[in-house]
């Protein structure tokens, strides 16, 4: 009886360690996206032109990149690409883990809300590309300076910065997809959707970023 026992423990034994290891691995796996803030209502994205690169829409209808302008809807998870009223092509976009709220100080992973302009770009080693806007300006100053008066938030709190407009670790497309709001408060796309808008912004480009 012993002997069997002890023939049964020499299987069993290894099989609760596989199963410990792989369950650990699972919930740890689970853990690490539910780190990420999910979107729980994901707004139906109504997607236009996007069988065709905003390139050749532009030199169609020839148009001087210098009038685009870039309409962020925050609800939306749109960014989109606009001349004059005519609205050119859109990408769905993901947001700070606190995707709803304008940014007030640094911290709050919220997206700032505003009217904004472009400080930089450059070639990002981990999200492709980088488009740095303007935050803080006058306007979000004012905001900041608001909630401190207002008791929103510290005295002490700092207004934050280098917010922008960039793409994903390569392989992680799927952060958008998922709507998963994964920044401290810049935007983010897939990275075939920042390597194609980013050659027209310039210093001139303007970018208003609402909340719906």
């Amino acid at each position: 009886m012993k002997n069997k026992v002890f023939r049964l423990s020499i299987f069993i034994i290894p099989l609760i360690i596989v199963l410990i290891f792989i369950g650990n691995n699972i919930f740890s796996g689970c853990k690490e996206f539910n780190n990420k803030k999910v979107t729980t209502s994901i707004p139906e994205f109504i997607k236009l032109n996007q069988d065709k690169p905003l390139s050749y829409l532009i030199d169609s209808l020839k148009i001087n990149t210098d009038c685009l302008k870039v309409i962020i809807i925050k609800k939306k998870y749109e960014l989109s690409i606009w001349y004059n009223t005519l609205k050119l092509k859109n990408y769905i976009i993901v947001l700070g883990g606190n995707p709803t709220d304008d940014k007030l100080r640094q911290g709050d992973e919220c997206t700032p809300e505003g009217i904004f302009h472009i400080k930089d770009k450059y070639p990002h080693k981990s999200w492709a590309k980088f488009i740095w806007i303007d935050y803080p300006n006058k306007d979000s100053w004012k905001k900041h300076n608001d909630a401190k008066k207002n008791g929103k938030i510290p005295k002490n709190a700092s207004i934050g910065g280098d917010v922008g407009i960039h793409g994903v670790p390569e392989g992680y497309d799927y952060y958008i997809d998922s709507c998963i709001n994964w920044t401290l408060g810049c935007i983010a796309l897939k990275r075939a959707d920042i390597n194609e808008i980013y050659p027209i912004f310039s210093k001139k480009t303007v970018i208003e970023i609402r909340k719906q």
